[in-house]
């Protein structure tokens, strides 16, 4: 089991940057990967960034070069960090883990990111 807890969102003005951090705690040993998602209203869920435990990332083609995912391995905690926030960055934002030989994905709660214009 793995238990994931993000934090960071709020509410920022386009052109602004936030940090989204997740923590995760349980089995972490056994993290093969983590990431990042959101969804806004009406939407579907969509990948932002992916970060593997070799430290290899890629990201949506909206994000790239605005958004830096990295991870700190001994705090078990995956960052966002998000620069030139545009309204359409607005949504909810979870966090993922991917563990175990199946890769089973356990997700965080969400937190929600509003940038105005």
């Amino acid at each position: 089991q793995v238990h994931l807890v993000e934090s960071g969102g709020g509410l920022v003005q386009a052109g602004g940057s936030l940090r989204l951090s997740c923590a995760a705690s349980g089995s972490t040993f056994v993290i093969n990967a983590m990431g990042w998602y959101r969804q806004a209203p009406g939407k579907q869920r969509e990948l932002v960034a992916h970060i593997t435990s070799g430290g290899s990332t890629n990201y949506a083609d909206s994000v790239k070069g605005r958004f830096t995912i990295s991870r700190d391995n001994a705090k078990n905690t995956v960052y966002l960090q998000m620069n030139s926030l545009k309204p359409e960055d607005t949504a909810v934002y979870y966090c993922s883990a991917e563990v175990g030989p199946t890769w089973y994905d356990y997700w965080g709660q969400g937190t929600q990111v509003t940038v105005s214009s």
